[in-house]
């Protein structure tokens, strides 16, 4: 293999062999050579996959290699198909730059504010830390984003990596339309059924991980999927998938759901949407849309937008269903939430756009949003119990998210070890987006989002859309317990360890989680980092759970 890089500990052996001149080593330079034996960093910055060689960038404390292609563009006759093989490369493949963005329409987030139209996409990124050991874990990241937005180079887990020795690979997949169509036309195509290449292509960037990550020091048989948001829910959906049995041995959903919507509902969405490409006409349908810019098919999306569905060998099964009754790949899973999680939605589709709630706006979508059990929900959660409507709305919101989640920690701790939680530092600086535009905007900085929102605790793990946010020394013990408890969970199924606060199995029984949450006073010289994090009961009164337990489905 061509040595590019040398690690520091076999450089010391190196220049131990350089400056003895001898055969023999010295007894320092063999030990290093037997820790570099032990490492899991690949002894080159080219590396060898099954689709050809590919060279690394080496960083400070890390080297890591963008943008590998795991599967073939989803072009042409590629569009709206099942993840296709790479075709092999010649030579050595430059891995120090990412690949295209999935297409995806503009949005707030840095880097985002144009449309992107590339749909040469399908790669995925892998960073290795110094310090690995042989058979380090991997983790791999499932972007969030609405199924709409997003990739895999938002994340950077430099500090995860330094600190945990796990390897992270980092994905990009289908999204909207391109990645969720649902046609009887792609049934009658494909076995597989329509709809849900986006979570095929995560399910190909796994198989690209156990065929290839020993080579660069990782552990295949012992692989952590995790995700925020539609990246937590697509966790969720692997977890109930039966083609993703075996790719992974431990699952972390973060601020995410554990529902598909029926195949009907998903033929019903692509109906819609086709119409608003101007195919629905066409004698061939899926060359129509097969033919059409990849702008075009954008434009059509806001019009009539497309979300995952149940249907095909793939997902059988509503996940929400597959964990009540346990016919889910049973792996341990860590999983939770913000405390606001709502909030951040409330200022996004009100406030943001200059028209806060109304009155009259509180009740009709509470009404909207609740049908038969609107009156009760008014009644519980009084307009005059609020400054705002739109306070009024986050905590209505809050509530009934917090029910879901709540059952989902409960279904699935009856089938597997679960350890649940909330991120609970609501003093926190807000995610990247949000923070930048409190920094523009005063009304944005006097919104009462209520706490911690919706990606806040994304920053705690790693640094996000290219922003490290400005956190004090308590918020930064926080984090590194935080990732401890992923690394660990990473490495064992298990956060628990030394220096950190017990974190229970979840159960229904007590409703006991972890509430992690920063000091607010410097630490002590004998108090462990962050450990004002604690085991509490509170979850449910906090969220009023049991109002939402009493009303009828």
């Amino acid at each position: 293999m061509i040595r590019t890089k040398p690690s520091g500990r076999l450089a010391v052996a190196l220049a131990a062999v350089g400056v003895l001149g001898l055969g023999l080593l010295s007894p320092v330079a063999a030990d290093a050579l037997k820790a570099n034996a032990a490492s899991a960093r690949p002894t080159s910055l080219v590396v060898q996959t099954d689709s050809g060689k590919v060279r690394g960038v080496g960083r400070t404390g890390y080297d890591q290699w963008l943008g590998i292609p795991y599967a073939a563009d989803p072009v042409g006759r590629n569009r709206w198909k099942s993840p296709q093989p790479v075709a092999k490369w010649p030579g050595v493949r430059d891995g120090g730059a990412f690949a295209d963005r999935c297409a995806q329409n503009s949005g707030w987030d840095p880097g985002y504010e144009k449309i992107i139209t590339s749909e040469d996409c399908l790669a995925l990124n892998v960073y290795v830390p110094d310090g690995a050991k042989a058979d380090a874990p991997v983790v791999v990241w499932i972007h969030g984003g609405g199924n709409t937005g997003g990739a895999g180079q938002d994340t950077d887990p430099r500090r995860f990596v330094g600190q945990t020795g796990a390897i992270v690979v980092t994905v990009n997949y289908r999204l909207g339309a391109l990645g969720f169509l649902n046609l009887p036309e792609l049934q009658a195509e494909s076995g597989n059924g329509p709809g849900n290449y986006g979570l095929l292509d995560q399910q190909a960037a796994l198989r690209w991980v156990h065929s290839n990550i020993s080579r660069f020091g990782g552990d295949p048989k012992n692989v952590t999927i995790a995700g925020q948001s539609a990246g937590g829910s697509a966790v969720c959906d692997e977890l109930a998938s039966p083609t993703a049995k075996g790719l992974f041995t431990h699952a972390v959903i973060v601020s995410g759901g554990c529902s598909l919507q029926t195949a009907a509902a998903g033929q019903a969405q692509s109906a819609a949407f086709v119409k608003a490409v101007g195919c629905d006409t066409a004698s061939d349908v899926l060359a129509c849309l097969r033919a059409e810019p990849a702008a075009e098919l954008l434009a059509a999306q806001k019009k009539a937008g497309v979300s995952p569905s149940v249907g095909g060998t793939a997902f059988p099964v509503n996940p929400a269903t597959a964990v009540q009754t346990g016919n889910f790949n049973r792996v341990p899973v860590m999983l939770g939430q913000t405390n606001s999680e709502r909030g951040l939605f409330t200022f996004q589709n009100y406030d943001y756009l200059g028209t806060p709630m109304t009155a009259a706006q509180y009740e009709q979508q509470v009404r909207a949003t609740y049908g038969a059990n609107a009156d009760k929900v008014l009644a519980e959660y009084p307009l005059s119990a609020y400054d705002t409507p739109g306070e009024a709305w986050t905590a209505v919101q809050n509530g009934s998210t917090s029910y879901t989640r709540q059952q989902l920690f409960g279904a699935l701790s009856r089938w597997t070890p679960t350890y649940a939680y909330e991120f609970a530092e609501s003093d926190t600086p807000h995610f990247t987006s949000i923070y930048r535009i409190q920094q523009q905007s005063e009304t944005a900085r006097d919104f009462p989002f209520g706490g911690a929102i919706h990606v806040d605790d994304l920053g705690y793990i790693w640094d996000y859309l290219g922003q490290t946010m400005p956190y004090d020394d308590d918020q930064l013990e926080l984090s590194h317990q935080m990732i401890t408890y992923w690394g660990r969970f990473a490495s064992d199924g298990d956060p628990n360890g030394a220096r950190t606060p017990a974190w229970p199995k979840y159960s229904a029984t007590t409703g006991r989680l972890m509430s992690l949450k920063a000091c607010d006073t410097a630490p002590s010289s004998n108090r462990p980092p962050a450990a004002c994090s604690k085991v509490t009961a509170d979850f449910a009164a906090e969220h009023d759970l049991a109002f939402w337990a009493s009303l009828p489905n």
